[in-house]
Order: structure tokens, then sequence, then C-alpha cells
């Protein structure tokens, strides 16, 4: 009975977390607007915007379930940058007019950031602060090139909320930004209880699971932001997401999940998770850099990503026996 409850839960849980995170950029995104933010800011500051993978793994780190917290960060990263992207090349090749060699430089540098910070076993609250300042830092760098003519516009949720957020008064979004949060936190309450109560009835590992499976399930939705946009011959789009999804997850997420609660990081993430991401990541960043990204390198990234879920279950296993 326990197990039937826990799995219904799971998919209670994700399911309120999926809906809220969407209703959740229309009221942040709707509030801005309303109290005169640009939209050239808001798209600066929101591309690659995480709210339901942000507010499961401040939940987890909340409960203790570090694997999950780690997850939300490192494996969701994984889906937007490597699967989400590679399947987007592989339906439709992309071409860039430009790549600007300094944008490409601010991804590599969070994973790098984050990395260093965990070399001591834990993202501390100090690590958190370090994190968010970088972000910030990041954005205020990223400001600085739009006004130079970088062109940053945001996809999927983000865009849509913008089209639509001139309608909506400050009070309407007020309020839709508050029951979404009261929503998406309330999901991620039963997603985690539900999650962890599952693990200790298989005896699974929360660390491969985190970074793999609920990572893949919380995140699928970068397929919708990313394709259509490849799709649309605006590869540039496409790959913002992909950055911006490195930057909200390894700086913002991180750096609010740390502040939460410090986050223990097991060696397996030191050994494996984390060069992987970086190896990945350098692989995308050369790939795209050559304004070219062809089925075939779509394939590489889709490889490099399984790579990273079935190698993470295969450490865990033999980090678990040691």
């Amino acid at each position: 009975m326990e197990l039937i409850i826990a799995l219904v839960s799971f998919g209670i849980g994700l399911g309120l977390i999926i809906f809220f995170a969407e209703q959740l950029v229309k009221g942040v995104v709707g509030t801005s607007v309303a109290f005169g933010i640009s939209a050239f800011l808001i798209s600066v500051i929101f591309v690659g915007f995480d709210p339901d993978n942000l507010a499961v793994g401040a939940v987890a780190s909340a409960e203790g379930a570090a694997g999950i917290a780690l997850g939300s960060i490192i494996g969701a990263a994984m889906v937007a940058v490597a699967f989400a992207f590679g399947l987007s090349a592989l339906m439709a090749p992309m071409r860039f007019a430009q790549v600007p060699s300094q944008v490409l430089v601010v991804p590599l540098g969070a994973i790098i950031l984050l990395t260093l910070l965990a070399l001591d076993g834990q993202l501390s609250r100090l690590d958190g602060v370090i994190l968010l300042v970088a972000f910030v830092l990041a954005l205020l760098y990223l400001v600085r090139l739009g006004k130079r003519g970088l062109d940053i516009r945001p996809s999927g949720e983000v865009a849509e909320s913008l089209e639509k957020a001139i309608r909506l008064g400050k009070m309407p979004s007020l309020g839709l930004l508050v029951l979404s949060l009261a929503g998406i936190v309330g999901g991620s309450e039963l997603l985690v209880w539900a999650a962890t109560t599952l693990l200790d009835r298989f005896g699974m590992s929360d660390m491969a699971f985190g970074m793999t499976i609920l990572a893949f399930l919380v995140s699928i939705e970068e397929i919708a932001r990313e394709l259509p946009a490849a799709r649309q011959g605006r590869p540039d789009i496409t790959f913002a997401n992909v950055a911006g999804s490195i930057l909200a997850s390894f700086l913002c997420n991180a750096g609010i999940i740390a502040l939460v609660q410090p986050v223990p990081v097991e060696a397996v993430v030191l050994t494996f998770y984390l060069p992987v991401t970086l190896i990945t990541t350098v692989v995308i960043l050369g790939v795209v850099w050559t304004k070219n990204v062809s089925r075939w390198a779509g394939g590489m990234f889709i490889a490099l990503y399984l790579i990273f879920v079935i190698g993470g279950w295969i450490a865990s296993a033999v980090n678990a026996r040691t």
C-alpha cells in the first residue's frame, strides 16, 4: 500500500511542479513588466529560468536528500545542454551567423566555479553566496554585451509570457506569482517525499536517481524550449537556452539550494558527474564556435548524455561498494 501511495504521490507532485512552474514564469514576468522592468533585462535574467528544478532542489536540500538536490543542478543542466540540444540538432541542423566568444566563456566559467567550490566535499552557505554573486555578475556582463549589440531573446514560456504580460495588471500578476509559488513548493514536497520513499523501498542510490531519472522527468520541457527555435531557423535562441540553463543551474539554483542548507558532495560527483558535464560542455561549445551544428554533432551530444546516465549508475554502484 505504501508503494502505491508513493507512486501516486510522485506522479501528482511531478504534475503540480510542471503545471505551476509554467504559471510561475507568467507571474514573475508579468509582475516584472508591471513594475517597469525592461523586456531586454527580463530576457537576460530569465533565459534558462528553471523554477521547477530550483524548487525540487531546495526542498531536497532542506530534507537532506543531497543526491536529488545535486541532480536538480547538474543532471538538469545535462538534459538541456546535451540531450535537448543534441535532439534539436538531429531534427534541425543549426548554422550560426555569429558566435561571440565572450558568450561561450560564461557558461564554462559557471561550471568551473561550482566544481572548485565543491572540492572540499560540500557546497556551504558561503559557497551559495559566492555562486549568487557570480550569477549577478554574469547577468551584468550579458547586459553589457547586449548594449554592444548581442541579441538575447528568451524562448518557450518566458517568450510567451512577455507577449501576454502587457495584458496583466500588477495585482493579477502578483496573485499568480504567490499561488504558483505555493503550488510548486507543495508539489516539490510531495515529489521529494515520494522519491525518498521509493529509493528506500528499492535500495537505490539517491545520487544516481536524482542525476538521471528525476532530473530528466523534471527537465523534459527543455526539448519544447529548444527544438521549435531550431526548426524555425533561430539557433541563437536554442543556444541561448543552453547557456542560460547552465547559468541558472550552476549559479542561481545552486546558490539558493546551498543557502537553504549546505549540501554534501559525494566523491562520485567530483570524479564522474562534474568532469563529464565539463567535458560535454567544452565539446558542445567547441562545436558551436565553428558555427555549424550538424546531425552528426547532435548524435554525439546525445551519446555524451547517455555516457552521463549509464556511467553515473555504474559509478554510483562502485562508489557505494567502496
